[in-house]
C-alpha cells in the first residue's frame, strides 16, 4: 500500500500556491467524480475565526450520545492527516484508517488527472467521497480557511449554517477588516437555511444580519435570540422555547461555555436537538490542543516535580484573549507562576496574541516551529513579546524550555506552564510526548 504522505507530497506540487481561493477546481473536481457533495448525510457547516474545532467537537458529542452517527472534517491536523476526516459510526465515530485514506486520495487523484488543485481541495474533494460511500446520520463540516471560497462551500444545502466567533486572522486572504473577514465566513449561508452566530462584534453582527436577511435565512444571534452564561457550576442556556440546565463542558475556559451554546443552538435550530442525552453529550466532549491538560508523557516528565502543564494551538488576538482569561482564573482559584512556551508563524500577530498576557506571565520561553516553512524566528519572536510587555528569552525547543525550569526551579508552589501560539506546535508537542489525538 502507498504511504498516506508520500500521496501528499506528491498533491501538493499540483498547484504553486498553498492556498488560491477558488471553487472552480473543486466543483470541476466533484463533478468529474459524480458529484459525492450531492450524496452527504445532512450537514451542519461551520465557519468563525476561533473555536470551529470546539464548537465541532461539541456538536459531535451531542449528536452521539443520542445514539448518531456523525462524520466529522476538520483541520489543520495535529499530528496524523488521518484526524481531519472522522467517520461515523455505532459507539463513536473513528478516524479513518490509513488504508481508506490512501484508496480515496488514489481515487481522486487519477480524476483529477494532473489539473492544477491545491492540496486543501483535492483532500476535502477525497473527504467528500469517503463521507458520500460511509452511511452516517449527520456530517458536522467545518470550512477550513474563509467561507464563501473554501473548498467545503460546495454543499448546496446544509441543515445549518454555524458562524463562530470571528475576529482578525488571515487578513491577507480575507481581509484586512472585521467586516471584510465577516462577508467571507457569511459566505457559507444558504438561502431559507437557518444561520446559528456566536455573540459578535457589533461590525460583524451587521454584516451577519444583512446577509441573512438578504438570503432570507432564520439568523439566530448569540446574545440576542439566544443566552448562554454559567451559574452554580452549571451551564444556563436560553431562547425562545425556553431554558434549558446544562452541565459545563468537559472544555475548559469561559469561551468553551460560549462554544458549547453555538453547539446547543445550532442542534435547536437544526431540529436535531435532545434534552434527555445533552448532559451525558456534554460531559463526554474532548477536543485535543485546546486547554489540554498534560499530565503525564515524554516531554511532561522533563517539566520541574508538581508542575502543571496546558496545551492550547490557539494563534491569533482573539485566542490570546481566550487563554489569557483562563489562566487568569486559574490564578485565581491557586496561585502558581506562570510561564508560557511559545511558537509562531510569520503569518500571525504575536503581539496581538502575547498583550492580554501582560501582567499574568513571569516569562517567556520562545521556540521554533517545526514542520511548518512559516515558523517565525524565536529570537524574533522573543523580541515582540517584550514589545507586548513580557519577558522573554529565545530558546532551542520545547524539551530546553522544560529542562531550563527544572533545573533552576527550587520554589514553592510549582509553576504553570503554558505551551502556545500554533497548532503546529501543538501537535508536534503532542507527538514528543507521546500523546497524539485518538
Amino acid at each position: 500500500m502507498e504511504d498516506t504522505g508520500a500521496i501528499l507530497k506528491r498533491l501538493t506540487g499540483l498547484h504553486p500556491k498553498e492556498i488560491d481561493l477558488s471553487l472552480d477546481r473543486v466543483e470541476r473536481l466533484n463533478a468529474a467524480l459524480g458529484h459525492p457533495e450531492r450524496r452527504l448525510p445532512p450537514v451542519i457547516h461551520i465557519a468563525g475565526t476561533n473555536g470551529k474545532g470546539s464548537v465541532s467537537a461539541t456538536l459531535r458529542a451531542l449528536l452521539e450520545a443520542q445514539g448518531r452517527t456523525v462524520h466529522v472534517y476538520t483541520s489543520p491536523h495535529l499530528v496524523h492527516f488521518r484526524e481531519r476526516i472522522r467517520l461515523g459510526q455505532p459507539g463513536g465515530g473513528r478516524f479513518v484508517s490509513d488504508a481508506a485514506l490512501v484508496a480515496a486520495l488514489q481515487q481522486v487523484e487519477a480524476v483529477n488527472a494532473g489539473a492544477p488543485i491545491t492540496l486543501f481541495e483535492i483532500t476535502t474533494a477525497a473527504a467528500m467521497v469517503l463521507f458520500a460511500d460511509h452511511p452516517a446520520d449527520v456530517l458536522v463540516l467545518e470550512t477550513g480557511l474563509g467561507g464563501r471560497l473554501d473548498a467545503t462551500n460546495v454543499v448546496e444545502r446544509p441543515q445549518a449554517s454555524v458562524i463562530t466567533p470571528i475576529s482578525l486572522d488571515h487578513e491577507k486572504f480575507l481581509g484586512a477588516t472585521l467586516p471584510d473577514i465577516a462577508r467571507e465566513k457569511a459566505g457559507i449561508m444558504r438561502r431559507g437555511v437557518p444561520v446559528v452566530s456566536a455573540p459578535q462584534a457589533d461590525a460583524v453582527t451587521e454584516v451577519l444580519e444583512r446577509t441573512a436577511a438578504r438570503l432570507g435565512a432564520p439568523l439566530h444571534l448569540g446574545g440576542q435570540d439566544w443566552a448562554v452564561s454559567e451559574e452554580h457550576g452549571r451551564m444556563v442556556f436560553q431562547d425562545e422555547d425556553g431554558l434549558v440546565d446544562l452541565p459545563r463542558p468537559r472544555l475548559i475556559g469561559r469561551h468553551q461555555i460560549i462554544n458549547a451554546g453555538t453547539a446547543v443552538a445550532a442542534l435547536r435550530a437544526a431540529g436535531l436537538w435532545d434534552s434527555a442525552t445533552a448532559e451525558a453529550g456534554l460531559q463526554a466532549v474532548e477536543w485535543p490542543a485546546r486547554m489540554q491538560r498534560l499530565g503525564s508523557g515524554r516531554l511532561a516528565a522533563l517539566a520541574p516535580q508538581g508542575a502543571e502543564i496546558w496545551l492550547d494551538g490557539g494563534h491569533n488576538p482573539g485566542a490570546g484573549e481566550a487563554i489569557s482569561a483562563v489562566m487568569a482564573d486559574l490564578e485565581e482559584r491557586l496561585p502558581r507562576p506562570l510561564f508560557l512556551i511559545a511558537g509562531m508563524l510569520t503569518t500571525k500577530d504575536p503581539v496581538g496574541f502575547f498583550r492580554p498576557f501582560a501582567g499574568l506571565v513571569r516569562h517567556v520561553f520562545t521556540v521554533p516551529v517545526a514542520h511548518s516553512e512559516a515558523g517565525r524566528d524565536p529570537a524574533e519572536l522573543a523580541a515582540l513579546a517584550r514589545s507586548a510587555g513580557l519577558s522573554a528569552e529565545p530558546v532551542g525547543s520545547v524539551r530546553t524550555a522544560l529542562r531550563a525550569l527544572q533545573e533552576a526551579w527550587r520554589f514553592e508552589p510549582a509553576p504553570r506552564i503554558l505551551i502556545c501560539g500554533s497548532l503546529y506546535l501543538a501537535g508536534d508537542v503532542l507527538e514528543q510526548n507521546g500523546t497524539p489525538p485518538a
